[in-house]
């Protein structure tokens, strides 16, 4: 049968092996993890087919992960340099595995802040926690709540070490004023991986959490994220 520019031989099954036809004809769902990742690439590398080298890729991706030896997660954390390390990947390749791992991330963030609920700190830590804990700088994250504790919108406040002396609170509930926030959550990232609190991390606390009860949005929470794991200032009552 030909349709829409792709050959599928229905009596030979011939699309079993050829996933960019095969998700013509039965939709993207019935692709194997390998099948996706070879229908996005469409080619291989010499003697390499397009799904022998994903598997390849799967396979390699898994060495690097750490998190139950999910691969596609592992995949999705390799940088561009890393991914170019496995043999018959490319630059080219390799942004697009990043680019369409991005997207999927994106995606995934904005389905889950539908449903969050901003109250609970384990639950805002897992939501950032894939976002911050690899950056070799400490961002501050101003996280804006609704009155049912629904995200409205998060943004970054500063990079670099959080310092009460350079964490402007005016600018912090600007922001909150501009969008109607009735409660906010600071995060940041600790590079080192180590998420106890430091000395600058509770007075920046503390120097927020009052301008907040002057202006009536209220500091819910201070959350520190470290590598894979996290602390609330709020649950080690320091605020």
């Amino acid at each position: 049968m030909y349709e829409s520019g792709y050959f599928l031989n229905s009596h030979t099954g011939e699309n079993e092996h050829r996933p960019y036809e095969r998700c013509m004809a039965l939709g993207a769902s019935s692709l194997s993890d390998a099948q996706l990742i070879a229908a996005i690439l469409r080619t291989g590398t010499k003697g390499i087919d397009a799904t022998k080298l994903a598997e390849e890729i799967i396979k390699t991706c898994g060495r690097f992960d750490t998190n139950d030896n999910d691969s596609l997660i592992g995949l999705a954390n390799l940088s561009i340099p890393e991914l170019m390390k496995i043999k018959g990947v490319g630059r080219v390749k390799a942004v697009q595995i990043q680019c369409i791992c991005e997207l999927a991330r994106r995606i995934a963030k904005k389905t889950a802040a539908v449903k969050l609920d901003f109250s609970s700190p384990e639950t805002i830590a897992g939501y950032y926690m894939q976002d911050l804990r690899g950056l070799d700088k400490e961002h501050l994250i101003l996280v804006l709540l609704d009155n049912k504790c629904c995200r409205i919108r998060d943004c970054i406040i500063s990079v670099g070490t959080v310092n009460a002396s350079l964490v402007n609170p005016r600018e912090i509930f600007m922001e909150a004023l501009k969008y109607g926030a009735s409660s906010i959550i600071l995060l940041h990232n600790h590079p080192s991986g180590d998420e106890t609190p430091s000395r600058n991390d509770i007075l920046v606390t503390k120097r927020v959490a009052e301008a907040g009860e002057i202006m009536g949005i209220h500091l819910l929470d201070h959350i520190i994220i470290g590598d894979n794991k996290y602390t609330s200032l709020k649950e080690k009552e320091y605020m």
